[in-house]
């Protein structure tokens, strides 16, 4: 006999059903086992009182139930498909000088193949949000990627430098689906306490990319020329694109839900709607665009949390940036170093990057501890700690470096200053996604896509004028120049840290985003609650069956 867990046999709790295979759950975005047909729904079918689809105790489909081996499967491609776009976004910094050379132009335009393809990070999003919405965040995954894989691999048939600039900005435009759908599926797979660490790895991916790219592409460009900077690009994203395709299921459980009461309503000819969507107006394509594509702006500039840290995140990603003009300069220029070798100078950057990350581990064990003891320390505001001290060492590594970098002293001591800007960068970086995630939940794709499309209009714009401030300034003070506009900002995660709380009570997309999660949350409870009631009336049932039989001896 089915009930809503499965059945149970005179050994206890044991549901009959064998747990799905992975690929059955990556091919099925609905799963109707007998357990979700004979649940029993809240309503009657009707127009009036539909039947609320929701998850049932154990259901497979439930993002949260996915196993946590997969789950990390699932975060680390998300990681490495963001790492692959981020990478292509700089991987043409290296190889400024052959397309100079080929396509016979200026500095300033060869600085357009970075430029406008990082533009294309702040369109795309305002369009895959909301078809994400629609469609699920699977399918515009797939697409988007192949598209970005396809458009990358026309990069390296351009004849002329506007075509070449032009199929960039598309790649760009396509490949931006994975920094903001990836970020909503950690979100989806990952409770709240749970997801520190995969946002980290997750979060590596856009700091480390940008920062991978000119060190992998320097030694290429200088030996084979910028179209094999191009190949290694689209080889990394297809490999993404493919291992997508095989391993990543649906995990939008909005989305979810609703193809699942679809699904009900075909079968049964009654009326069933996701408990989510309950009362809400049926969404429409032109409804869900308008809303959506209007959401990122209206939470950029109506959220005081999204734009403060949104203006923070660009300022440090404008920096990055900035960084894959002023290097070159820096080292190839000042120290006369090849192209190659100069590209080796980034890896300070990533040294610091990478111990960034082993100190954010030992943070976010400190966080789980402390949460452990005291569940109500479980706040957003908790998540701004290492942001903390990114916010000094930011500005310090980069006044470091700027005041370093005359040819008398040697190269190793601005690269230590570089290596401190890259632990502060990745510091920042992951506690301000955590604290965006934790404080908008459902509504994380859409504050995280307005936080990106500021992010790439910065990262756009701050190389373009970098050739023309260093020339106007020198070397030292044009590398203060971010250093001083790093200090300003540095007091932002203090202020949010002390008074985000008073910010999220008065913040309407934080407040509904919660109310959201506690259902979840409640349900996640009850369904706990439930199992432990089945497995107690086990035991009781065989400590009686053992009792009557001793009687009867």
């Amino acid at each position: 006999m089915y009930d809503s867990e499965g059945s149970i046999d005179n050994e206890g709790f044991k549901p009959v059903a064998s747990k799905p295979s992975h690929f059955k759950l990556v091919l099925s975005q609905t799963y109707m086992t007998p357990e979700v047909v004979q649940h029993v729904y809240p309503g009657s079918g009707t127009e009036d009182d539909p039947y609320l689809v929701d998850w049932i105790p154990g259901d497979a489909k439930n993002p949260y139930k996915i196993g946590t081996g997969m789950k990390w499967g699932i975060t680390l491609i998300m990681a490495f498909g963001t790492l692959s776009v981020s990478l292509s976004s700089s991987a043409f910094s290296g190889a400024l000088r052959q397309i100079q050379m080929e396509f016979r132009v200026s500095t300033t335009v060869s600085i357009l193949s970075v430029s406008l393809f990082v533009l294309g990070f702040a369109i795309g999003p305002m369009a895959w949000a909301p078809m994400a919405e629609l469609y699920g965040r699977q399918k515009i995954y797939f697409a988007m990627f192949f598209l970005a894989t396809l458009f990358g691999g026309a990069v390296i048939a351009s004849e002329n430098i506007q075509t070449m600039l032009i199929l960039r900005f598309f790649a760009g435009t396509f490949g931006s689906s994975a920094i903001v759908n990836s970020a909503g599926v950690i979100s989806d797979i990952f409770v709240s306490k749970e997801r520190g660490l995969a946002v980290m790895v997750y979060t590596s991916a856009p700091f480390l990319g940008p920062t991978l790219g000119p060190v992998c592409s320097g030694f290429l460009a200088e030996a084979g020329g910028w179209k094999w900077v191009g190949g290694l690009t689209v080889i990394f994203t297809g490999v993404m694109f493919l291992l997508g395709v095989v391993f990543v299921p649906e995990t939008y459980t909005p989305y979810l839900l609703i193809r699942r009461a679809e699904k009900f309503s075909k079968m049964t000819g009654k009326v069933y709607v996701s408990k989510l969507e309950a009362g809400k107006p049926k969404k429409t394509a032109a409804s869900v665009f308008r809303t959506s594509i209007a959401r990122p702006w209206i939470i950029l500039f109506f959220e005081p949390i999204v734009l403060t840290l949104s203006l923070y995140s660009s300022i440090v990603y404008g920096i990055l940036y900035l960084i894959f003009t002023a290097f070159p300069i820096v080292f190839e220029s000042e120290r006369h170093w090849s192209q190659g070798v100069a590209g080796l100078s980034y890896l300070g950057i990533m040294t610091g990057q990478f111990i960034a990350m082993i100190l954010y581990v030992f943070l976010e064990t400190m966080y789980q501890k402390q949460i452990a003891r005291d569940p109500s320390k479980a706040t957003p505001e908790a998540r701004l700690v290492p942001s903390l001290i990114g916010g000094v060492l930011l500005p310090a590594g980069l006044f470091w470096f700027s005041w370093t970098t005359y040819p008398n002293i040697h190269w190793s001591v601005s690269i230590i200053g570089s290596s401190l800007f890259g632990i502060g960068q990745v510091l920042l970086f992951i506690s301000l996604i955590n604290y965006c995630i934790d404080t908008y939940s459902v509504f994380a794709a859409s504050a995280l896509a307005a936080n990106a499309i500021l992010r790439a209009l910065f990262g756009a714009a701050f190389p373009l004028f970098t050739p023309n401030m260093y020339q106007n300034l020198g070397v030292q003070w044009a590398s203060s120049v971010p250093a001083f506009l790093a200090l300003a900002c540095a007091p932002m995660p203090l202020i949010f840290y002390k008074y985000g709380k008073w910010l999220r009570d008065r913040s309407k997309y934080s407040q509904e985003a919660r109310r959201i999660m506690d259902h979840i949350l409640r349900q996640e409870q009850s369904e706990a609650e439930k199992k432990d009631l089945a497995k107690a009336e086990a035991q009781l049932s065989s400590a009686s069956i053992t009792e009557d039989e001793s009687g009867s001896r």
